[in-house]
Parts: structure tokens; C-alpha cells; sequence
């Protein structure tokens, strides 16, 4: 009892501890908060930069260590973080050598190399403090924001993959100019549609994205240099040209894909080029490449972020629309505080003017303390129906003298008009926040539009089955004598050239056959009566003719469609035996020579063979006459026969 009693502890101490554990990575370290498309560890990078931002460069290292003050996985996680920002060339302006994603080279050590804050990244990732929402950092320290107050749709201009527990995300980056084009046509209440694209660009068919819950099928931008030689220009996101070549070596290993030489002569831009053989030219390669290799790939789509401290599935086009509503609310409370500080300069201003326009200081002169002094200055401004407080007071208070005697009302007017049109004005952009928005998002088109043109080009991409271009470089022949058949077997007598994908239909004279694919060596054990490929797309029709141990005939016709690879089957009855069989729906005519007999006046029957219907394999069939026959005859020789 004491046992069960501790074992159910246990349980529930291991669910709990999982659950915070399975709750922390997911919220913590690997899903993206709806809100700024950030993980923490992206989050912190990021924040740390801004608090050193200065203008200047400053050591990939430094940063990685500042950041450690908020983030408690160590420097390599930071430091890989950071690197496929940079890469990304949105936010963070790099210096040095960061890797390469085409060649898949990393980057240099941290110490190295240099960062800071592109002016994209200052105008639009951060808010004054008093907007940002703070938390203590992991061991209580320092604050870090819950969330950046960032006025891009982060989570799909970046785009970002993680695993948790229990779950995954892995939303595409999308174009700059398209996002912020969509957040426009949502805030005019248009419609507007949303395709990924990507930094290593390519051809991408976007007719199965699904707005975001479904897959794109993306391919290298192959140039057909001349009818020998092929040149990959461009190649599908996630890929690398080490990758990629080493896809197209395995195919040309398995004979998918006839390729003499591979060269690399990629730097800033992709450049594979590929050589051909003799016989083999670039119109049937370059298929072969998109069916065989990875120069054409299917990348899913699936969108699970953080909402309210809870994971959801959510689509690209819902998600457009709450990042749409949470800039108008950012943009809402930045023009609040600025207006809030406007007012307060304001007052400040107005009460000022007072102080020295009516003299108000020499009140200090007659009072004999300090608290009287407050007093009448309050009772002063109240007479100018201003209300002041002690903190007002303390500030009137420590105005220099020389300011009070060089004192120009004409400027304070003009100070006071210039407050009074900035608060008019945002006071107006607050009551139409929707056309605030928008006027926003086409200042950000206009100054960083040009530079994040579309890269991926969108087109309809039509699926190539490996099997419609594989060649055929697999010769099989036949050893009548052995009974062997195969790749392996050495003979002119019969040979066929068929691909890895081809099947070969087997019959025998003893009423089986069996389909099989391009073996080595295989034993044919009776006599063939047909041996070619299997139409894997519409089947093959056989006409039958037969006799039984009684001698009576009989005939059907079967379609063979469908099968197993490399299993035995039986046409006929056990006990039955060829006369005929014709690869075709043949419909001629059959001579059937009765067994002779005492007083029989009939010698023959006839039968037409368009009589006979199509039935399954283990059907009896037609009986083509009641009485024993010696011999079968057809009344031509039909082309289509084929017999061993």
C-alpha cells in the first residue's frame, strides 16, 4: 500500500515537471510570439543591440556576451541566433564574413566579425519604454521586453522554424513589399493574396500553399547554355549547391540522370554548371534533374505561434490582419505619449510665461520662507486659472535669472503656437488612425521598398513522374538454353533495354506468368510463350484457348491490370493446357478437329472468338464445344501471336 502510495506521488511529481518543462520550451525557446514573430533567444539578441547602439560596429562576441545577461543557453546558441538574422539582411547590418547560405559555409568566429542595427531595424523594431511591457530576466537581475513593439509583420516577413515538444512551427518568409502592400489593402478593406518568398529565389507553384497551411513545390532556375551543357543559376530555399551536387551525383550513380562533369563556380551567385556525354542533350536532362534530384523540392508551410502565452494554428492571411490591428494600436499609444508630452510641454510652457509675464517671481522676494513662497505662487497661478503642484514650483523655482531677464515673450508665443498646430495635428492622426496607419506603411514602401525586391519568381509548375524520363540503360537478356534472364546474362539471342522503373511480363507454356522488375538473374523454368514489357498504365489483354485432361476446349479472355511483383500466377486450370494464347483481344476464328469416333458424322466445330468474354483468372471459361477434340486450328495465322 505504501508502495502504491509513493509510485502515484511519483506520477503526478513527473506529469507536473513534464508539463512545465513541455510548457517552457514551447513558450520560452522554440514558437514565436504572434507579436513581434520573435523566439526569446531572437527576442534578446535584438534588445541587447538597441541598448548598445551607438552608431558603430561592435564585435559579434560583445554582443553575444551582453545578450548572455538575458538569455541562459550559453554563447553558441546566441551566437547561431544572431548569425541567421544578419543573414536574413533585414535587421541587423553585418560586417565581415557571416557564411554563406548557397554553399552552406559557415560563419567566422564571433571575435571576427561585426555587427549593428540596420536603420530598418532602429525605425520599426522598438517603442519608448513606456510602451514596452518588461519582465525580470532569468535570474532577476535585469527586465527584458515580453514582446518587441515592432510595427512589421515579423512573423512572416522573417519567417521561422522550431520544434517543441509535442508540436513544430515553420512559417516561410515572405516579400517586404507584399506584406506591407496586404496590410494597406486590409486597412481599405480590399482583398489581397500572399505567396513565401525566398532570399536564394528559384521557381516556386504556390497552387497547394492554402494560405499558409499547406506546401509550395520550389525548383532551381536552371539555363540551358547550349545543347551540351547546362548551367544552374538559382536553387530551392533550404538547399545549398554542396547539397544540391551531391543529389545530383547520387542520381547519376543510380542512372536517373546522364552527367559527364560538375562544376562549381559559385560566389556571390550560384553557378553549377553540368556537362553532358555524347548522345545525351540538355532538353531531356534538365527533367530528369527536377524528377531526380533535389533542383526541385516540396517545402510544408505550417503556422503555430504564440497568442496570449497559448500555441495556435493560425493561417498567413489572419495572421496579416492581427498584426495589421496591433500596429494601428501601436501606432495609436506612440502618437497618445506623444501627444500626452505635448500637452505637458504645453502647460509647462504656458506656466512659465506666466511666472516671469506677471512677476510672479518676486513674490519669492517678500516671503519669508520657503512654504509661504509655494503658497503664493499657488494662489498666484490660481488667479490665472492654472492649477500648479510642488513638483511645478520646485522647477519655477530653479529658473536662472538671466533666463528671467533675457526673458522674449514674442518666442514663447511662436513656442506656443508651434505645440499648439503638433497637438492639433496629432489629435487629428489619433481620430483617423486607419489613414495614420496607411500613410505609415507607404513611408516605409517608399524609403525601403526598393530595397527587398521580389526574388522567388511564381509560376504554374507542372509535375514530372521520374519514371516518364528515366532512361532505359538497363539490358536484360535471355539464355534460351540456361532458361536464365536477367542483367547479368551474357547472350545476343534475345535482349531488351528497359529502366529501373519498367516491368517484364512473363508467360509460360505450362499457363503461368508472373510480373517482375529488371532483374539480375532470374530462372525461367518452361517454355516462354510471351516475354516483354508490362503497360503498367492500361494493362494487357489476353485471348485464351485451352483444352482440359477430357479434351473438351475452352476459351476466355483476361485483362491483367492489376498484380504482385514476383508472384506466380496461373491462367488456365491445373489441369488444363495451352492450344493458343494472343497478346491482344483477338476476334478470329477458331477450327476445332473432333477426336474420331465410330458413326460420328461431324469431323469439326467452329467458334468465333468475339464470342468469348472477359473473366477473371480462376474463371473455368467457355466451353467451345461438347465433344473431345485432337486439334486446335485458327483459321489464319494471326500477326499479334507470339509463341516461344
Amino acid at each position: 500500500m505504501f508502495l502504491k502510495e509513493q509510485v502515484k506521488s511519483l506520477e503526478k511529481i513527473m506529469e507536473q515537471n513534464f508539463l512545465e518543462y513541455a510548457s517552457y520550451v514551447i513558450i520560452d525557446r522554440a514558437i514565436p510570439d504572434i507579436r513581434d514573430g520573435l523566439k526569446p533567444v531572437q527576442r534578446r539578441i535584438l534588445y541587447t543591440m538597441w541598448k548598445m547602439e551607438d552608431g558603430k560596429y561592435h564585435k559579434v562576441a560583445n554582443t553575444i556576451g551582453e545578450t548572455m545577461k538575458l538569455h541562459p543557453h550559453g554563447d553558441a546558441s546566441i551566437g547561431d541566433a544572431l548569425v541567421v538574422i544578419a543573414n536574413k539582411e533585414l535587421f541587423i547590418d553585418k560586417q565581415g564574413n557571416f557564411g554563406n547560405l548557397t554553399t552552406g559555409h559557415s560563419a567566422a568566429a564571433p571575435r571576427y566579425i561585426e555587427c549593428r542595427l540596420t536603420e530598418l531595424a532602429k525605425e520599426t523594431l522598438f517603442a519608448k519604454a513606456a510602451l514596452t511591457e518588461f519582465k525580470l530576466s532569468y535570474d532577476g537581475r535585469n527586465q527584458e521586453p515580453v514582446a518587441l513593439q515592432t510595427k512589421l509583420p515579423m512573423a512572416l516577413l522573417l519567417g521561422v522554424e522550431g520544434i517543441a515538444v509535442g508540436m513544430s512551427t515553420k512559417i516561410l518568409p515572405h516579400n517586404f513589399n507584399e506584406l506591407l502592400q496586404a496590410q494597406i489593402n486590409i486597412l481599405e478593406g480590399k482583398e489581397f493574396t500572399l505567396y513565401p518568398d525566398f532570399h536564394s529565389g528559384g521557381i516556386m507553384d504556390v497552387s497547394e500553399y492554402d494560405d499558409g497551411n499547406g506546401k509550395v513545390k520550389v525548383r532551381s532556375k536552371i539555363k540551358q547554355l547550349n545543347e551540351k551543357t547546362i548551367v544552374i543559376e538559382e536553387i530551392p530555399f533550404g538547399m545549398t549547391t554542396e547539397s544540391i551536387i551531391g543529389s545530383i551525383e547520387a542520381a547519376i550513380k543510380k542512372g536517373t540522370v546522364k552527367i559527364s562533369n560538375i562544376n562549381d563556380f559559385t560566389t556571390d551567385h550560384v553557378e553549377i554548371e553540368l556537362s553532358l556525354p555524347r548522345g545525351v542533350y540538355s532538353e531531356e536532362v534538365i527533367p530528369q534533374l527536377y524528377a531526380n534530384t533535389d533542383c526541385e523540392i516540396a517545402i510544408h508551410s505550417n503556422i503555430v505561434v504564440i497568442k496570449e502565452q497559448h500555441p495556435i494554428i493560425i493561417k498567413v492571411s489572419d495572421t496579416l490582419r492581427y498584426l495589421t490591428t496591433n500596429l494601428c494600436n501601436i501606432i495609436y499609444e506612440e502618437l497618445a505619449l506623444d501627444l500626452s508630452e505635448l500637452n505637458s510641454r504645453k502647460r509647462w510652457v504656458s506656466i512659465e510665461r506666466l511666472f516671469i509675464e506677471k512677476k510672479i517671481y518676486k513674490l519669492l522676494e517678500k516671503a519669508s520662507s520657503e512654504e509661504k513662497a509655494k503658497i503664493e505662487i499657488k494662489e498666484a497661478f490660481s488667479q490665472e486659472s492654472i492649477e500648479v503642484i510642488d513638483e511645478d514650483i520646485k522647477k519655477l523655482l530653479e529658473i536662472p535669472i538671466r533666463r528671467i531677464s533675457k526673458f522674449d515673450s514674442s518666442k514663447i508665443d511662436a513656442a506656443l503656437k508651434e505645440l499648439e498646430k503638433a497637438v492639433k495635428e496629432i489629435e487629428d492622426k489619433l481620430s483617423h488612425i486607419k489613414i495614420t496607419a496607411i500613410d505609415y506603411l507607404k513611408y516605409l514602401l517608399k524609403k525601403y521598398g526598393k530595397l527587398y525586391p521580389r526574388k522567388t519568381s511564381i509560376e504554374a509548375i507542372e509535375t514530372i513522374n521520374s519514371k516518364d524520363v528515366v532512361q532505359k540503360n538497363i539490358k536484360l537478356s535471355y539464355d534460351v538454353d540456361s532458361g536464365f534472364f536477367g542483367s547479368a546474362i551474357k547472350t545476343e539471342s534475345y535482349q531488351m533495354m528497359v529502366s529501373e522503373y519498367d516491368r517484364i511480363l512473363i508467360v509460360t507454356k505450362d499457363g503461368k506468368f508472373r510480373v517482375i522488375g529488371p532483374e539480375e538473374k532470374f530462372l525461367i523454368q518452361d517454355k516462354i510463350v510471351f516475354l516483354g514489357l508490362f503497360d503498367q498504365d492500361n494493362g494487357h489483354k489476353f485471348t485464351l484457348v485451352y483444352h482440359n485432361k477430357d479434351k473438351i476446349a475452352f476459351g476466355k479472355k483476361v485483362h491483367i491490370q492489376k498484380f504482385v511483383r514476383d508472384r506466380e500466377y496461373s491462367f488456365i486450370p491445373e489441369d488444363c493446357k495451352f492450344d493458343y494464347i494472343w497478346n491482344c483481344e483477338q476476334n478470329g476464328m477458331v477450327i476445332l478437329e473432333y477426336m474420331p469416333k465410330r458413326g460420328q458424322r461431324i469431323a469439326e466445330g467452329k467458334f468465333k472468338l468475339a464470342d468469348l468474354d472477359f473473366m477473371g483468372l480462376n474463371a473455368r471459361g467457355t466451353k467451345m464445344s461438347p465433344k473431345q477434340i485432337q486439334k486446335v486450328k485458327y483459321s489464319k495465322e494471326p500477326a499479334s501471336i507470339t509463341q516461344g
